[in-house]
């Protein structure tokens, strides 16, 4: 096992203003994956515009905690969440 692999939570802004919080070794082409339609099913469905935010972590665990944590709570509660990590509703449709 390598300890020295990164793991990474990071939410995505989709077309109808919904929030997909998902967690992988490389952002970038994770997104791209999801913008070919060969992600998770939730982004076929509803097509992902952009990247809003994403976190590192040095375990697998950890960052599988903060999707399991941001996927159960509410739309409200995931905009409190955005907004302390500097995700404006400038920059994206949060309301």
């Amino acid at each position: 096992m390598d300890d020295s692999q990164t793991y990474y939570f990071y939410v995505l802004l989709c077309a109808d203003k919904s929030f997909y919080g998902g967690f992988t070794t490389d952002v970038a082409k994770r997104f791209a994956t999801h913008l070919a339609g060969k992600g998770a099913k939730y982004t076929r469905a509803h097509r992902p515009l952009r990247v809003l935010y994403s976190e590192a972590f040095d375990n697998k665990h950890d960052a599988l905690h903060a999707e399991w944590e941001f996927k159960h709570q509410s739309r409200r509660k995931k905009v409190i969440f955005l907004k302390k990590h500097g995700i404006t509703a400038e920059n994206c449709e949060l309301d």
